[in-house]
């Protein structure tokens, strides 16, 4: 704060008057003391939990080691992590960068590329759906299917049109001889914790293959183990062009991808695209012990067991309140769709010492640890649930 008592700070996020300063697990503890039970993972960042041992001591190896050299050099973190996320995957290669907006900044650029210097067709449109979310660059949140984020942004850059999610039938009628690509999230996050329809998403595939489309997949926030599957795409039985992950992909540390299938190459020859600090020696090392712990404890599988203990517990005990109207999810990422906004009931929440976050104006999302302890989930679970019962019998009351 400066004299005045004014944050030097541009005011681009709506705070929660939470400041946290100590991490430990799937516990939190603010600057008074106060200890929280974390249930949003920084917006499904720390995977792993905070500060993860295995994370921990490969980056303190890496930081006595190298810290960033130029993307003009070879570095073999890269090449590591991404053999790991290809021999896991159905991508062949990989594109590293900082951020979610950026991988997918990548996959756009890369789509139009492609349709424009190898097939040599001039295309560039791209479709997405309503309520979608895809960063915060003029390029993302243009391909973002909420006028909210484009408020004071224009002129946009043109190439995007917008489908009805799970509507295969208005996407047929948006292609036309300048659409390259069609771009989704197997769930909606910021859209509502809203899950792709299974026949939806093969007749996506077939529709991309039949006019020769390419299908992108944005798993920033689903990667990495988060619904129950490694990537979210393997759920629905189709392999994408290309797919994006950032978030749970370092543990905590920045590091975004961009995955597509071998062919792909060609289109982001030599000096084509870049990323200064894309894929530093520091980040992959992040990566690299992230997936590597995810993978050796399976805790994609624990998601899928979790989320599904979780969303029968939450249905039990949220039955028959009156804010509640739905509660769904895929593996770890639930949402507890409301009656109401559930802006008041988030902030009760936390004032309990549980985070969560919203996922659009009445769903309450929770996205907790894929390590988190059974105990630190039921006690979370149990306080948030109080407090909607609370807050439906005051409600209850000052109606009668």
């Amino acid at each position: 704060m400066t004299e005045t008592g004014k944050s030097p700070l541009f005011p681009t996020y709506a705070r929660y008057p939470i400041t946290l300063v100590k991490g430990e697990g799937s516990r939190l503890w603010d600057d008074t003391g106060k200890e929280y039970i974390d249930l949003m993972s920084g917006i499904a960042v720390t995977n792993l939990g905070h500060a993860p041992q295995a994370v921990k001591e490969k980056l303190v190896e890496q930081l006595d080691q190298l810290w960033h050299v130029s993307n003009l050099f070879h570095i073999p973190n890269q090449e590591k992590l991404a053999k790991l996320l290809t021999d896991n995957s159905c991508a062949d290669a990989v594109f590293f960068c900082s951020t979610g907006a950026e991988a997918n900044e990548a996959a756009i650029k890369l789509a139009r590329r492609y349709s424009q210097k190898v097939l040599q067709n001039g295309r560039y449109e791209i479709i997405t759906f309503n309520m979608s979310f895809h960063g915060r660059t003029l390029a993302t949140l243009t391909a973002t299917g909420q006028d909210k984020v484009k408020e004071g942004f224009h002129p946009l850059p043109e190439g995007f049109k917008y489908a009805p999610y799970n509507d295969i039938e208005a996407v047929r009628s948006l292609v036309n001889d300048k659409t390259c690509a069609i771009m989704l999230e197997m769930i909606q996050g910021e859209g509502g914790v809203l899950p792709a329809d299974p026949q939806f998403v093969q007749d996506l595939a077939a529709l991309c293959k039949q006019e020769n489309l390419l299908l992108i997949v944005d798993e920033i926030q689903t990667g990495v183990g988060r619904t129950g599957k490694l990537f979210a795409y393997e759920h629905y039985g189709i392999e994408p062009d290309i797919f994006t992950l950032a978030k749970g992909l370092g543990a905590g540390f920045p590091i975004g991808a961009m995955l597509g299938k071998a062919h792909l190459a060609e289109g982001f020859s030599a000096g084509s695209h870049g990323s200064t600090f894309g894929g530093t020696p520091i980040a992959t090392a992040a990566g690299i012990a992230a997936v590597e712990t995810v993978l050796a404890n399976k805790l994609p599988e624990r998601a899928a067991e979790l989320g599904a203990y979780t969303v029968e517990k939450l249905e039990s005990k949220l039955a028959g309140n009156p804010l509640v109207a739905k509660v769904r999810g895929v593996g770890l990422l639930i949402g507890i769709e409301c009656t109401q906004p559930a802006g008041e009931m988030i902030s009760e929440i936390h004032k309990q010492g549980v985070l969560v976050i919203p996922a659009g104006p009445n769903v309450i999302r929770l996205v907790p640890a894929l390590t988190i302890p059974q105990e630190d989930l039921d006690k979370g679970l149990d306080i948030m649930c109080e407090v909607l019962a609370r807050k439906a019998a005051a409600s209850a009351a000052s109606a009668g």
